[in-house]
């Protein structure tokens, strides 16, 4: 026979059962405000229904705190601050390295009066570094590039962790380096707009070299401190742009006409004969081209402008309309002739076809062009 429950046990028994299931539903939310939850080892519960009877139950600690840790770590890295992007100042300081040493050959090759090897243009290269565009306020322009670089280069090293700039910090070095390449790409700018206007149909490999390299580190900085900051310093850029622009203009205009470069140089006029003979075809161009009005302007000293006649040879170069613009010789204070000046040469040889100016040595396919001569059309027999 079942023996009758007291009633007590069965309240007992209901209040257990509630306060376990409050223990299985609220233990999450306990555990996501408080991080961490411990249970004490031992606890005490007392029948409220029967006075005198306890019981005693035994429970082990819980911790929770794998949340906590997970999330400190979270925090940590998110509080940590963005690392610097070293491979951009690296490229500055490769970059930079290379410019130095290209604008100090140039500066080499400008201070001695030398020519320089341009094996893709020709002798336009010389033409250029011996033009009144080769110098601004007296100094060598390869110069200025070559500090520029220099100091591009110095600052790319610095700010990829070298630290020898000691005193500079990377705020100020990063505002220097914007501002320098922003004035490289400014100058190189208006330099290859000169090269276009006054020295049109000349190629400058060296020139052109120079101006990629300036507008690469311009580009890679401005990536480097992204838009946000671009747009904090913009008006700082269009300054330094004004006062680069504005500075070469008034360099230019106030220079002499005349290349520094022969500043010292008294010069005779001489005639040096032409050796190698006309082929047909150079006859038939040299008279298309006196034909059509094709006129070479040329100095008595220049070597490619000897080269030029040579590739012509002796009986073709006599029928190409040659203008010489120093037909009284050279010396201190000499200026070019009017028909030349008028002419707007900057250097020699310049080919004037058709209203067309090519600046350097031409070859015949290059002048057929310009002049409308068809080879294909030409028969030797006649």
């Amino acid at each position: 026979m079942k023996k009758p429950e007291v009633p007590w046990r069965r309240k007992w028994k209901k209040m257990t059962v509630v306060m376990a299931s409050f223990v299985s539903t609220s233990a999450p939310t306990l555990l996501h405000r408080s991080r961490c939850l411990y249970l004490p080892r031992s606890s005490t519960w007392t029948n409220p229904f029967k006075i005198g009877w306890v019981q005693r139950a035994t429970m082990l600690p819980v911790k929770c705190c794998s949340g906590l840790r997970e999330n400190t770590e979270t925090e940590a890295e998110t509080s940590k601050p963005p690392p610097r992007n070293i491979s951009t100042y690296n490229w500055c300081a490769g970059l930079g390295a290379l410019g130095f040493l290209e604008t100090g050959y140039l500066t080499y090759m400008k201070l001695t009066n030398s020519d320089i090897s341009c094996p893709l243009s020709g002798g336009t290269c010389t033409d250029v570094l011996n033009s009144d565009y080769a110098v601004v306020s007296g100094v060598p322009l390869p110069l200025f590039g070559m500090v520029a670089y220099g100091l591009v280069a110095a600052l790319g090293l610095h700010l990829a962790g070298k630290k020898f700039l000691f005193g500079l910090g990377e705020t100020n070095g990063r505002l220097i380096l914007l501002g320098t390449t922003t004035s490289m790409a400014a100058a190189s700018s208006y330099f290859l707009y000169l090269l276009s206007t006054k020295f049109a149909g000349a190629s400058c490999l060296y020139c052109l070299v120079s101006a990629l390299l300036s507008f690469s580190l311009f580009f890679i900085v401005l990536k480097e401190f992204g838009l946000q900051e671009i747009q904090k310093t913009a008006g700082l850029q269009l300054l330094i742009v004004s006062i680069v622009v504005a500075s070469l203009n008034v360099s230019y205009n106030t220079s002499k006409p005349v290349s520094t470069s022969f500043a010292e140089i008294e010069l005779q006029p001489f005639t040096i004969e032409i050796t190698t003979e006309s082929s047909p075809l150079s006859l038939a161009l040299a008279k298309h081209l006196n034909s059509i009005g094709a006129k070479m302007y040329g100095a008595f000293w220049c070597s490619h402008c000897l080269e030029q006649k040579q590739m012509f040879g002796r009986e073709a170069a006599k029928l190409l309309d040659y203008v010489e613009c120093f037909p009284d010789g050279y010396r201190t204070g000499t200026k070019i002739a009017k028909a030349c000046s008028d002419a707007g040469i900057d250097g020699f040889p310049t080919w004037v076809i058709n209203g067309q100016v090519l600046s350097g040595e031409q070859d015949f396919q290059e002048l057929a062009r310009a002049s409308g001569f068809i080879p294909e059309d030409f028969d030797p027999a006649t």
